[in-house]
């Protein structure tokens, strides 16, 4: 059994979290429910995120279970505000020791980098905040790359880019035909990357 547990908090990047958490759950189903993928936030009450969508976190920071992934999104609460926020910081440390991994997405390396786990390691952000990011030190910023794999921590690119690094994750996790099968079960297929300009 793996338990998926996708940090949320006010002003995360939607998609940052929902692409994964649709990933994590597709393969929970195709596994006959063995896995699980839980919402936590620091509190019990609603969070809004960076483009309004309002959510619900299944458990706080103090009564979740087990993690065997801890994922963390981006978006501006990343950047911005969890960095100094030692409640948030400290339990994303603790959390990453336990985990089997840590994944990230988007600028959700910076809140990675402020609690420790992204430290001395090779990571992908946003491309528009890869400068911003090396300039903390201590960090080897990968450029022009979908994902980033650094002995236990993914770490991706922005928006759909969580999607990919998802999916190799439940690979590596659960095989790469398990990873196929949740692939064609949200019908993701990114390439070509941009079709608008042809008719279908």
């Amino acid at each position: 059994m793996t338990t998926y547990g996708l940090l949320v908090f006010e002003e995360a990047e939607e998609l940052d979290f929902v692409g994964p958490w649709e990933v994590f759950n597709v393969s929970a189903r195709l596994r006959d429910g063995a896995d699980t993928a839980v919402l936590v936030a620091e509190h019990p009450g609603p969070v809004r995120c960076n483009k309004g969508l309002r959510v619900l976190p299944d458990h706080t920071l103090d009564d979740h279970p087990p993690l065997d992934v801890l994922h963390v999104p981006g978006g501006r609460g990343a950047r911005e505000v969890q960095p100094h926020n030692p409640v948030v910081t400290d339990w994303i440390g603790r959390t990453a020791e336990r985990a089997a991994w840590v994944h990230g997405v988007c600028t959700g390396t910076f809140l990675l980098h402020a609690a420790g786990p992204a430290r001395g390691r090779r990571v992908a952000t946003h491309w528009s905040q890869e400068d911003t990011l090396e300039a903390l030190g201590d960090v080897t910023v990968v450029r022009d790359v979908r994902y980033v794999v650094d002995g236990n921590l993914v770490t991706s690119q922005g928006v759909s880019a969580g999607i990919d690094s998802a999916l190799w994750l439940v690979g590596r996790l659960h095989g790469r035909d398990h990873a196929r099968a949740v692939r064609r079960y949200i019908q993701y297929d990114p390439a070509p990357p941009y079709l608008a300009d042809e008719p279908l």
